[in-house]
């Protein structure tokens, strides 16, 4: 009888069965580890357990790739911790500003005033009188805080506030011609005026969602009085002039001023409203910055209600202000919508002290981050590219460093088209590209975010704090010495 045994699978030997992977040690091996003792106390134990995982889960994927050998015990800890640290750094940062690009959205637009800061401080630990009339006792209107100012700053009625310009917009319709009217109502803009900002805010979107009809009148490039008039109807809630900040239209073109645009409205009896966008809060020609119009100028013109930005020229907190009659403020302060648009008392307290500054034009130029960026002298930028570069002169020959000119941005949508003339520190190094360069700056302690433009990385100087410099050489210093041999 013959017996027939299962055939062996020949499995060709690797000269060493044991894998890395199995001398990695379990999760709870880790967590309990003496290296992270100090971490159980400091952090829950769920966090820290996930954080083992997800250092354990990184060298699985190294081993698999590459066949080297496990790490042991005390390196993954030194991961581990390392990990922690990581997390235990707020997501939200101050960083260093070399874009060149004075109101940089993605870095928070207008840095406030010294004086803006200190009033945050002072309220934010504690109770403030947001909504208590401190004579009366009363309860009152949380607007009421900076209202008065903003009425003598541009000399109109009555004064509001809302958490931005888009909001500012969307309220501002939906109390003229949306669905609290008895029909709807339409609202009448320039073709050319019907613009599109970052994140996708359109106006053509903002009207629908205000509840308010867009009425389009003229073409892109050319719109008259007469296109306004002739689309005059019974339903007419309005008509709208907005600034288009963020974009140039040239050659044949024909637009009309507010003033013959207020004189249409009172004819027919319709508010006109000007969103002027960035905010000039005065005129800033003389920084070079003739094309923004002024909100008191706007006031002036008869305009029924202006409305603008908190955080772009006026240098404060991010914020929508509306100012104008009283008969049309009051009737946005009832609307529904109001509630929940309205800001806290941090935003309060920045926007009263940056609003206080502007009551001096040349102390709000000089006090003012913004409006100092924007007016500072290429002498002085040029002083202090020569001070940070002979600081980098002990840097080894991998190290390129150079003083050339540059051309910076005013940003938030305004003034796309003119440039400020600037000075920038170019950086190159050796046998490292460009963008690890600028990584490393951008992950440095406190973070530097460049420029990188003609294969180089470009440290504006106009966007740099004076106080930065030395937190700039440090960067420097770092980023390139972790490439020396």
């Amino acid at each position: 009888m013959t017996t027939h045994r299962p055939r062996k699978l020949d499995v060709p030997s690797t000269g060493n069965n044991t894998s890395p992977l199995r001398n990695l040690p379990s999760v709870h091996e880790l967590v309990e580890s003496p290296a992270l003792t100090e971490w159980s106390g400091r952090i829950p134990r769920p966090w820290l357990v996930e954080a083992a995982r997800q250092v354990l889960d990184q060298v699985r994927d190294d081993l698999t790739n590459t066949k080297a050998a496990a790490p042991p015990l005390d390196e993954l800890a030194r991961r581990i911790t390392s990990e922690l640290e990581r997390q235990q750094k707020p997501q939200l940062r101050s960083v260093v500003n070399a874009t060149g690009v004075i109101l940089h959205t993605g870095l928070g637009r207008a840095p406030l005033a010294e004086s803006a800061r200190a009033a945050i401080a002072d309220v934010a630990g504690q109770y403030a009188n947001l909504e208590i009339e401190l004579v009366t006792g009363r309860r009152g209107r949380r607007s009421d805080v900076i209202a008065d100012l903003l009425c003598k700053l541009t000399g109109a009625e009555a004064a509001t506030v809302v958490n931005n310009n888009a909001a500012a917009t969307l309220i501002t319709l939906a109390a003229l011609g949306g669905p609290l009217s008895q029909r709807p109502r339409h609202v009448i803009v320039s073709r050319g005026e019907l613009i599109e900002i970052g994140g996708s805010f359109r106006l053509p979107r903002i009207m629908a969602a205000s509840g308010a009809v867009l009425r389009e009148v003229g073409t892109t490039n050319k719109t008259l009085l007469a296109d306004y008039e002739q689309a005059i109807d019974i339903d007419t809630a309005a008509l709208m002039k907005v600034h288009t900040s963020n974009y140039r239209i040239e050659g044949f073109t024909e637009s009309v001023a507010i003033r013959p645009l207020v004189e249409l409205g009172r004819t027919h009896e319709l508010p006109v409203i000007h969103d002027i966008g960035s905010g000039a809060m005065h005129d800033l020609a003389p920084l070079g910055l003739e094309d923004e119009p002024v909100a008191a100028d706007s006031v002036a013109a008869g305009s029924d209600l202006v409305l603008f930005s908190a955080d772009k020229l006026l240098g404060g907190p991010q914020a929508g202000l509306i100012v104008g009659k009283s008969k049309w403020i009051t009737s946005i302060q009832r609307h529904p919508l109001m509630r929940a648009m309205r800001v806290d008392k941090l935003t309060l307290a920045a926007l009263e002290a940056t609003l206080y500054l502007h009551r001096d034009p040349d102390r709000a130029i000089r006090d003012l981050p913004v409006l100092a960026m924007a007016s500072t002298p290429l002498r002085a930028l040029q002083q202090r590219a020569e001070q940070i570069n002979g600081a980098l002169q002990s840097l080894d020959s991998t190290c390129d460093v150079q003083i050339q000119p540059a051309t910076a941005y005013l940003g938030g949508g305004s003034m796309p088209t003119k440039g400020i003339d600037s000075i920038a520190v170019r950086l190159n190094v050796s046998h490292i590209s460009e963008a690890e360069l600028a990584r490393r700056l951008r992950t440095a302690d406190p973070p530097v975010i460049p420029r990188v433009q003609e294969g180089a990385v470009w440290i504006d100087l106009r966007t740099v704090l004076p106080q930065q410099d030395q937190i700039l050489i440090a960067a420097i210093t770092n980023a390139c010495a972790a490439h020396r041999p």
